[in-house]
């Protein structure tokens, strides 16, 4: 037993028919392959959460507008992908143009004519009259249906690996 030698091992590599050779997964540490189903669900728990928040956050918004709310006609200054700008006279007669555009702007149209209600308190917070966070509910809810579609497929398909 003293003269003999032990087979060389190496790290990283595997036979051509073994177990990880066939599923694919041996670039990646077990310990990895092991938190990737947890993972994958953790991803789609934190986009969850991001949806929700937007959602409560309409509602907060629509909620601070309602407790002061004025009204005005407003004329469509700007319509771009991140924001569509109004620019409306408040209650005071100043002429006011949010920075951060209007909420709820589905369907304007630059130079259109549009009634805007707004937060007397803070004219920057304005939506379309008669929006409410109704209409981000149909955007959102379909996100999260398509990315859990996404996350439970992958979830379905690392914890498949895993197996093999």
């Amino acid at each position: 037993m003293t003269g003999e030698t032990q087979p060389e091992r190496t790290v990283g590599t595997a036979e051509p028919n073994s177990a990880d050779n066939r599923s694919g997964t041996r670039w990646f540490p077990r310990g990895f392959r092991r938190l990737a189903p947890s993972l994958v669900l953790a991803v789609g728990g934190f986009f969850t959460a991001l949806g929700l928040a937007l959602l409560l956050a309409c509602h907060i918004d629509d909620r601070s507008i309602e407790q002061d709310m004025g009204t005005a006609s407003a004329e469509v200054v700007e319509k771009s992908y991140l924001r569509t700008v109004v620019r409306f006279n408040t209650d005071s007669g100043r002429v006011y143009t949010p920075p951060n555009g209007v909420l709820y702007p589905v369907g304007l149209q630059e130079g259109q004519l549009v009634s805007v209600e707004f937060d007397r308190g803070n004219p920057d917070l304005v939506r379309v009259a008669g929006r409410n966070m109704s209409v981000a509910l149909l955007p959102v809810g379909s996100a999260l249906a398509v990315l859990w579609a996404i996350v439970l497929s992958a979830y379905w398909l690392t914890r498949r690996t895993l197996r093999a």
